[in-house]
């Protein structure tokens, strides 16, 4: 009994102390109080693995992966890779101008070659032969056939700049003399100088532009954005993310190119190394901590709640008018697509492992400067000026939504007096000049549509009550517009005041006042009619302030983006820019969910995902996937994951092995990548891509598209 008794109370105790430290681990992960902000260190590649083709770093290639690209490997590689229009990444991928991107990339393309009594989104598209491959109106891409370095153009023109505004206005006409002495239109050559760190360095590419770009392929809408919104930068993946498209010469006929990727018989392996040749959009990776706080508590939420109202309204007009629907989803998707993106950012800026690690980062290169005599005395107070910079912006940007009587939340009574002077200033004018709306019949209806007969008085007593007491807390009871509109009174006296001296509460008076004309509705002493004429004038002012504060911003970030390179050269890749940037990483899972997720997915777990939401959008398929040829294997590779370094812009982007083989096309990240904005993690940032040789299994036995599959195959068309 005695043992028994021993043997209970151990087994109590380490009952206890696994609950303690699960509890521990937990409240770890999810509070500020567990973490010790001293133990938190930046990593080597917090800044990202973006390296420009000008500066890249073959050494570290070599230190890694044992593998040292020749200068001619870098070119070919830079020649076959695109931009595509102006929001994707493409590549050349035979002999004879086929080019390889995503299938969303596509989307728009595809919306406008749809002909009449046609659904190309719905069915696809197939060039069975080379005449009917479709030019697509206005699209093209470009090549990089050169990079210069004219930082020191540019640097000395600045020279005797004095003023914020004098640095930008010598920068962006120096940048124009530069783009105009290269561009030559009529060959298609295109000149564009990037400011890289900020203004440390700048760069001019020039690009071979090609505009005769013809769809040859593209999957129909659920094969490509299979899972939808939902499977939207999560993974595992199941998606036929790619198409495919021809540009042709000045002719008419298939463009020959001598850099071209071909295709990698292999594709994927588990650990393998692979570079991602592309175009990332942009960055804030080498911001302040001052400025990255600024997007966590104002930029962001406010985007947020933008792209939220757009999505609501595209939503209302596809559901008024569903044979607009594919115009509006190219739009609407793009919109969802982006809020994810901007609450991952969001969470991530919201992180305090990783804003610490951006913290240790600045502390350090802010020790580099100020231990530098020359360096401290250029850009030791760097910091602190745009860190009060960022107070400013904050408060301009309180006093702005303060003043704002558009937002959601304001009461109805602004509504109605922001309808009532429209009129006014359409009264003014001959009905002839005036909008269809304020004429005859319509306006009358508008003037009766004014206080709709559901008005809720309470709830808009309550809305002024609330809008004044933010007008106090915010710009305080000396302010003009607080004065003028509660004539110094507070709470519900300045509410019972206000509404006392409105006729906006009565139809019957509104109806008066517009019978008078406009001179009596604009000269009435109304408050609500007042706060908008001055909440306009002092929004203006405010938008002046708020420019005068970016053009100091903007200067000193020049400052920072010169120290950066002075003190880490290279060796720290630039902010993405929407240029020809080279990322590197391997084929690799990550932990999620408490499981780990496979580095390589096949097509069983799309038909899983099928069968699994009992055949329902956005997980169905198509006839021809459910009807496929013995000879598909579902066991061949799909999707897969990378550690490279990718944000949006990169969609597109060829995946390539040492040997610049094609092994798949970038098209996502997961939910772990969105912080990428501002820090990238190599431990759990991963890069989601179509497979290679899942491409060919697709094209071959689903869309039995040979002509295609044989071109990838040999790298060259079959006319």
């Amino acid at each position: 009994m005695k043992n028994l008794t021993v043997l209970t109370k151990l087994y109590t105790h380490l009952l206890i102390t696994i609950l303690t430290l699960c509890i521990s681990n937990l409240f770890a992960q999810s509070s500020n109080e567990w973490f010790n902000p001293d133990t938190v260190k930046a990593g080597r590649f917090d800044t990202g693995k973006m390296w420009t083709f000008e500066d890249p770093p073959t050494e570290y290639f070599e230190e890694a992966y044992n593998f040292t690209p020749t200068q001619e490997w870098y070119e070919n590689v830079r020649l076959a890779t695109l931009k595509f229009a102006t929001y994707c990444s493409a590549s050349f991928v035979s002999a004879d101008g086929l080019i390889m991107t995503n299938h969303h990339c596509a989307r728009e393309s595809v919306t406008e070659i749809t002909g009449i009594n046609e659904d190309l989104h719905k069915d696809g598209f197939i060039a069975e032969d080379l005449e009917d491959e479709k030019p697509v109106p206005g699209l093209f891409v470009d090549q990089c056939i050169k990079i210069e370095d004219v930082t020191g153009e540019v640097n000395d023109a600045l020279e005797d700049a004095k003023t914020e505004e004098e640095i930008t206005k010598i920068e962006e006409e120096k940048i124009k003399e530069i783009e105009k002495q290269y561009t030559d239109e009529k060959r298609g050559i295109i000149a564009k100088v990037t400011p890289l760190y900020f203004g440390g360095k700048y760069s001019l590419y020039i690009y071979k532009r090609y505009s005769d770009v013809r769809l040859v392929f593209a999957p129909e809408e659920q094969a490509g954005y299979f899972g939808g919104d939902y499977d939207n930068f999560t993974y595992p993946r199941y998606n036929l993310d790619c198409s495919f498209f021809r540009v042709y010469d000045d002719e008419g006929k298939p463009l020959k190119v001598d850099n071209y990727f071909k295709w990698s018989e292999e594709g994927v392996v588990t650990g393998e190394v692979v570079f991602i040749p592309g175009n990332p959009g942009s960055t804030s990776r080498l911001n302040t901590v001052a400025q990255l706080e600024y997007a966590r508590d104002v930029t962001y939420p406010e985007t947020i709640e933008l792209l939220n109202s757009y999505i609501e309204f595209l939503q209302e007009m596809i559901d008024k008018d569903p044979e607009k629907s594919y115009g509006l989803n190219d739009q609407l998707l793009l919109y969802y697509n982006s809020i994810k993106a901007y609450k991952g950012m969001l969470k991530g800026l919201q992180d305090p492992v990783l804003m610490q690690k951006k913290k240790d980062f600045e502390k350090t290169f802010k020790n580099k400067v100020k231990s530098d005599s020359g360096l401290n005395e250029k850009y030791g107070d760097v910091w602190d000026k745009i860190e009060k910079l960022m107070i400013d912006l904050s408060r301009l940007d309180k006093e702005r939504e303060v003043i704002s009587y558009t937002s959601e939340g304001n009461p109805d009574y602004f509504t109605v007096a922001q309808e009532l002077a429209y009129i006014a200033e359409e009264l003014k004018l001959p009905e002839s000049e005036r909008l269809e709306n304020y004429i005859g019949d319509k306006l009358i209806e508008l003037i009766d549509s004014l206080k709709p007969e559901e008005f809720d008085t309470e709830e808009n007593k309550q809305l002024l009550e609330d809008k004044i007491d933010l007008l106090y807390s915010i710009l305080g009871r000396d302010d003009k517009l607080v004065k003028k509109f509660t004539n110094g009174k507070t709470g519900k006296e300045a509410v019972g005041y206000i509404l006392s001296k409105t006729f906006l509460t009565s139809s019957e008076k509104i109806k008066e006042m517009v019978a008078e004309g406009p001179d009596s509705i604009l000269n009435s002493g109304d408050p609500f009619l007042d706060y908008i004429n001055i909440a306009d004038e002092m929004e203006q002012k405010i938008d002046l302030d708020i420019n005068k504060v970016l053009d100091q911003e903007n200067a000193l970030n020049r400052m920072l983006g010169r120290a950066l390179f002075e003190v880490y050269g290279t060796s720290i890749p630039p902010d993405a820019t929407f240029t020809l940037r080279i990322s590197d990483g391997v084929v690799k899972g990550f932990p999620y969910n408490g499981t780990i997720a496979p580095p390589i997915t096949t097509f069983y777990g799309m038909y899983d995902r099928y069968y699994s939401f009992d055949k329902k959008f956005p997980w169905s398929l198509s006839e021809r996937w459910l009807n496929h040829s013995d000879e598909f294997n579902l066991s061949t590779p799909f999707n897969f994951v990378s550690t490279n370094d990718v944000v949006g812009g990169n969609s597109g982007s060829p995946i390539i092995n040492e040997n610049a083989e094609i092994v798949g096309v970038a098209f996502d990240g997961n939910i772990q990548s969105l912080p990428g904005d501002f820090i990238y993690d190599p431990e759990v940032n991963r890069c989601v891509g179509v497979e290679s040789s899942g491409m060919l299994e697709a094209i071959k036995y689903i869309y039995k598209f040979e002509r295609l599959a044989e071109e990838l195959e040999s790298g060259k068309c079959s006319y």
